[in-house]
C-alpha cells in the first residue's frame, strides 16, 4: 500500500509542464534587429577570398 502509494504520487510529480510565454511585441522586434543585421552584413559587399573558395566541380565526362 505504501510503495504504491509513493509510487503514484512520484509519477504525478513528475508530470510537470513549465510554459515560458513572451510578449509577442518583443519578440518581433528581436526579430527584426536579426533581420536588419544579416541584410546590413549580405549588403555590405563583403565576398569571400578566392583562396577559401572550393575549386570548381570537374564535370567532364569520361
Amino acid at each position: 500500500m505504501r510503495l504504491s502509494l509513493l509510487s503514484i504520487s512520484l509519477i504525478l510529480s513528475a508530470c510537470v509542464t513549465v510554459n515560458i510565454y513572451f510578449p509577442a511585441s518583443a519578440a518581433e522586434k528581436a526579430a527584426d534587429k536579426i533581420i536588419d543585421e544579416v541584410w546590413q552584413t549580405q549588403g555590405s559587399g563583403a565576398k569571400p577570398d578566392d583562396a577559401q573558395m572550393p575549386p570548381p566541380a570537374n564535370k567532364e565526362k569520361p
